[in-house]
């Protein structure tokens, strides 16, 4: 089969998607919403973020729900989750979290590293920046990866599963690491929806966080190639969107996931649906179709 390519003026199409696009509708729908409430200064949004990101597995829903039930156990002061005065509390209240396969012995063993850790650093910029300044963004996050993992943190042995939560591109390239380049994001872009916390990495080095509905779009655009998600599918999406935005490749990630996530993409051929949308004359389920099709 031939390869699909972007057309040029995919890049127009992107921006006007993007202009057009109802940020306030879908961000209710985003697991941001409930992290941006309790984001009431820096440390606790870090930490929201954090447990978000790790939390961000299923539908956005019971996303959200967990992100709450979470906040719930530490009545809403996120602060309290590495407060070491807090420690054996913490470990009562969070024992009966779930959501998914995620434990909630795994998310008090995370409030153990990142305590341990924030005694020593105020933010875990810190960490990305130790691994980015020696490799680039993957290498960043491989360091970042390995300190939610634990190493080097008196903080007692993990949890079973518990390091499967923070996968890594180098140690694992076959992972689209989702989780991790999402948090990344949101630390890093000072532009709505995200909150800027970090300065010190730039936003062109961000990474597309690639779940099933960016990947599924991004591929019949002809932005990657790869029909499978994995750390060179993540390569290739992020920079083929920084041929088109340099500065600020992934502000079209929130974008292209909600338009999976709400529908606006069918993901299959639907006049009525695809067509006043943007990208419908980049995507190869319409290249070559007439609108009649």
């Amino acid at each position: 089969m031939r390869p699909h390519r972007p057309t040029p003026e995919l890049g127009e199409h992107l921006e006007q998607l993007y202009r057009r696009f109802p940020f306030g509708r879908s961000l209710s729908d985003d697991p941001l919403s409930p992290i941006r409430a309790l984001a009431t200064d820096r440390r606790r949004g870090e930490v929201a973020a954090i447990v978000g990101a790790t939390l961000a597995i299923g539908n956005t829903t019971a996303i959200r729900g967990a992100i709450l039930r979470v906040a719930s156990a530490v009545d809403g002061d996120m602060a309290k989750l590495v407060d070491p005065r807090f420690a054996a509390e913490r470990a009562r209240r969070l024992a009966g979290v779930r959501h998914r396969w995620i434990r909630g012995d795994q998310l008090e063993y995370l409030c153990r590293v990142l305590t341990a850790y924030y005694s020593d650093h105020a933010t875990l910029e810190d960490a990305f920046l130790e691994g980015f300044g020696e490799g680039g963004f993957a290498a960043g996050l491989d360091r970042l990866s390995t300190v939610l993992q634990g190493a080097g943190a008196d903080v007692g042995r993990p949890p079973r599963g518990y390091r499967m939560l923070f996968p890594s591109p180098v140690a694992t390239p076959t992972s689209a690491c989702k989780r991790m380049t999402l948090f990344v994001r949101w630390m890093v872009r000072d532009r709505y929806p995200d909150f800027g916390y970090w300065t010190r990495v730039p936003t062109g080095e961000l990474r597309v966080p690639l779940d099933q509905h960016v990947h599924w779009i991004a591929y019949h655009l002809g932005l990657t190639g790869r029909r499978t998600r994995s750390w060179p599918a993540v390569e290739e999406v992020s920079e083929a969107l920084r041929r088109i935005d340099p500065l600020d490749p992934v502000r079209f990630d929130f974008v292209l996931c909600h338009t999976g996530i709400s529908g606006d993409c069918p993901k299959h051929r639907d006049l009525a649906v695809c067509g006043p949308c943007s990208v419908r004359p980049d995507c190869r389920l319409w290249r070559g179709r007439a609108m009649a099709a």
